[in-house]
């Protein structure tokens, strides 16, 4: 039995060996460095001195970074909100759709991630620049409506093209772009094992569709809603390529100070204190949502 234990032993370090190392080495350890960064001084440009100093996560709630950090968790929640209101209808028609149907659906919403997230950002910029295809389309439709009226002796006056990039709303939808699919993913697994007798019971005992959806589809779908909030709204806080390219000067997010402070700044202790900030940030949101799930759980048990 126990050379039977120390085999099975051999071939569980032999499997999981790789993959811890991959963890401590690339993932862990230089966590570790970074966090130990945050706690030191930049001596020269290239020396770091570790001395325990807290003077970094103070420099960190000045309120022009503490409010960086508020934008951030705006932009995120609104884009998870607004990949929650998209994505459900979404999802509810893939799952019942038909299977062949349900097969094109879900490729169409696993195509992006085909293509590289640079070139998709590239691509939006050039839908909605001021030359974009967007505002080429209105102006088609705004030049004809406007021979038209022309036509009756009220001419339209000429057409202004819509400031579509480097705003906030170019980020939000930039964001909503890239992270809808996360979104629909998780709520369609969910989706897709709902007992559907259970609808047709709700619809028979005289509940009407609304009714149906309130009380029988979402409370099932819960734990595809929440999976797809966490998967979609950290992301978001912490996205860096989306506000780079497609805001303005009013549109940075912390990702994008973070990455200042390392590479133009050259101040490695901040910028570690401003990425463990919002990782403890992070960290708090999901421990108080976790709470928030376990007193509904007790609740509904009892």
């Amino acid at each position: 039995m126990d050379e039977h234990w120390k085999r099975a032993k051999g071939v569980f370090a032999a499997v999981g060996g790789p993959p811890t190392f991959w963890l401590l080495a690339f993932f862990l350890i230089p966590l570790a460095i970074i966090w130990t960064y945050s706690f030191g001084e930049n001596t020269d440009l290239v020396h770091i001195a570790i001395n325990g100093t807290f003077s970094n996560y103070g420099h960190a709630l000045n309120p022009l970074y503490l409010g960086i950090i508020v934008k951030s968790f705006w932009f995120a929640a609104l884009t998870t909100l607004l990949c929650l209101v998209i994505g459900f209808p979404v999802a509810i028609a893939i799952t019942f759709a038909s299977e062949k149907t349900k097969a094109w659906l879900l490729l169409l919403i696993m195509l992006p991630f085909w293509t590289n997230l640079l070139i998709r950002t590239y691509a939006l910029m050039a839908v909605l620049r001021t030359e974009g295809y967007i505002n080429f389309t209105l102006a088609f439709f705004w030049n004809h409506l406007s021979q038209l009226t022309a036509l009756a002796g009220h001419p339209l006056a000429p057409f202004h093209p819509l400031e579509l990039l480097h705003n906030n709303f170019a980020v939000v939808f930039g964001l909503v772009y890239v992270q809808l699919p996360f979104m629909v993913l998780p709520l369609y697994a969910a989706l897709d094992r709902l007992d559907r007798s259970l609808l047709e019971a709700s619809l028979d005992l005289g509940a009407g569709q609304f009714t149906t959806f309130r009380r029988v589809v979402i409370p099932l779908a819960t734990p595809g809603i929440i999976s797809g909030i966490i998967v979609t709204l950290i992301p978001s806080i912490g996205a860096y390529l989306t506000p780079d390219l497609l805001g303005g000067p009013e549109s940075m997010m912390i990702a994008n100070v973070i990455e200042r402070q390392f590479k133009t700044a050259n101040n490695w202790p901040f910028g570690s204190a401003l990425s463990f900030m919002l990782m403890y940030m992070t960290f708090v949101a999901i421990a108080v949502q976790a709470i928030v799930s376990r007193g509904r759980k007790k609740a509904e048990a009892a």
